[in-house]
């Protein structure tokens, strides 16, 4: 232990300081404060925090700082300044900025060699196709082998039939493409909610195809409806788990189920939501017809 240690510690003691207390106070480490008092100052980060660290230490035990921090430096002169690492740091900087100039330049370097490779590359194939093709074959090859039937072109005509010559000299007509009309996708959307019933509208189709899955015991009733709202009824059951049913109609109709989440409703391949609680519900289908 240094008799300046020895002077600190004993300071301490005599105002029953503990190192506890005086780390709470200082903001300096147990061990730290330990180190100062056994002299070994290897421990701290560096000079400037061991006199830091001990003018604290001192105004905490009511020391005057300047004169503790006299003794330390005549029992500890001052080191020679490190001149070659900041020497050694500035060089490894230069070191590192001259490889990041490197780094950009070759970067710089490989992106122009890019842009020229496709360059070259655009004009290889342009160069090639345009000399792969004489003049005359290329105006060979724009000619079109059609005919019309027309006798005199001169006369301002227009020709009803395109025809095409076959390699025995005869006029071959050409078929008359037929079109298909693609027929409307079906859809099915939710128009309304009116007085409790969820109103779905179908479109782009002539039938109407109700498909049911029961998940649970439920009651249910399907009415077909007329173009005046008049409902004839198609069947009234009570339903088992696992039972299915189907109908195929050309005309809109009207559901009254019984227990909505026992049902799974699909119209015309798209699954209508009925709900996912016990309670009654009535759906009507609107079928419009195109």
């Amino acid at each position: 232990m240094s008799d300046l240690g020895y002077i600190l510690r004993k300071t301490r003691l005599e105002k029953k300081i503990s190192l506890d207390d005086l780390q709470e106070v200082t903001k300096i480490r147990k061990r730290y404060l330990e180190a100062i008092e056994e002299g070994n100052y290897k421990v701290l980060p560096g000079s400037f925090y061991v006199r830091a660290f001990i003018k604290s230490y001192a105004e905490a035990v009511g020391l005057d700082p300047t004169e503790v921090l006299n003794m330390y430096e005549t029992t500890n002169p001052s080191p020679v300044v490190e001149k070659p690492v900041v020497e050694t740091i500035r060089k490894n900087r230069t070191s590192v900025r001259n490889t990041e100039k490197m780094s950009r330049w070759a970067s710089s370097v490989m992106f122009i060699c890019f842009i020229l490779l496709i360059f070259g590359i655009v004009y290889y194939y342009t160069y090639k196709n345009y000399k792969g093709t004489p003049v005359g074959d290329k105006s060979s090859q724009t000619q079109s082998p059609r005919i019309t039937n027309s006798t005199n072109p001169g006369a301002g005509t227009t020709p009803t039939t395109s025809t095409y010559a076959s390699s025995e000299g005869k006029v071959v007509p050409l078929p008359t493409p037929t079109l298909t009309p693609t027929p409307p996708a079906v859809q099915v959307k939710f128009s309304s909610n009116e007085k409790g019933v969820d109103n779905y509208t179908i479109t782009g189709t002539a039938n109407l195809k109700i498909q049911m899955k029961i998940t649970g015991s439920c009651w249910i009733r399907v009415d077909a409806l007329s173009d005046g709202g008049a409902k004839d009824m198609l069947r009234q059951k009570l339903y088992k788990e696992g039972d299915t049913d189907t109908f195929d109609l050309t005309s809109s109709a009207y559901l009254n189920v019984g227990a909505a989440s026992a049902l799974e409703l699909n119209v015309n391949g798209t699954v209508v939501p009925v709900g996912d609680t016990p309670n009654p519900k009535r759906v009507q289908l609107n079928l419009q017809k195109s």
